[in-house]
């Protein structure tokens, strides 16, 4: 038996599916919902659906409230990785002990953006383009403080021809060659 008076029409529409979704991603249950707002188990499901809510299964809740501060410093530090270190759901759901769908779910609680893949490739590349070009300035420093060409290979574990490359990426303005053989006498002989 219901004591309770129905919910009428009017505070039926003061709850917003956009107010009812922000309470139940800071973790209040369904059931929490319908004793809040007096609207039925079935109109609070249809509006957080309405609202576009990703629904939680009763274990993610029970998780969610074990240690909601956690929670957050994990979600903050997979937006971190995610977003500076581009590293991808796989990646963060192997860091956070999650699924990927978890690891996407924390990234989206921390305000971050999901990439597509090819997002992820270009930023990537970017990435190593960047490093690439630090080692190719550092190896243009060593180079006009005297170093040789096949010093520098040696001491990088890189190809004599990889290091002229990364010279020329970096502008480097390079040393006349030498002759290694044996000694030309440019005298002419009588």
């Amino acid at each position: 038996m219901n004591l309770e008076p129905p919910v009428t029409s009017e505070a039926s529409e003061a709850v917003t599916p956009e107010s009812l979704r922000t309470q139940y991603e800071s973790g209040a249950t369904v059931e929490e919902l319908v004793a809040t707002s007096g609207l039925s188990y079935g109109t609070v499901l249809n509006r957080l659906h309405d609202a576009g809510t990703e629904m939680r299964t009763s274990w993610q809740t029970r998780r969610l409230r074990q240690n909601p501060q956690a929670r957050r410093r994990l979600a903050a530090r997979l937006r971190t990785l995610y977003e500076q270190h581009g590293a991808t759901l796989t990646e963060l759901a192997a860091a956070a002990g999650e699924t990927r769908r978890g690891a996407r779910r924390l990234l989206i609680e921390a305000g971050g953006t999901v990439r597509t893949t090819q997002q992820t490739q270009r930023m990537r590349a970017a990435a190593r383009a960047a490093e690439r070009y630090k080692v190719a300035l550092s190896l243009r420093a060593r180079y006009e403080a005297g170093a040789t060409v096949p010093g520098l290979a040696r001491e990088h574990s890189y190809s004599v021809a990889t290091v002229y490359r990364l010279l020329h990426q970096a502008g480097t303005r390079m040393r006349p060659q030498h002759q290694h053989g044996p000694a030309h006498d440019t005298r002419k002989r009588p």
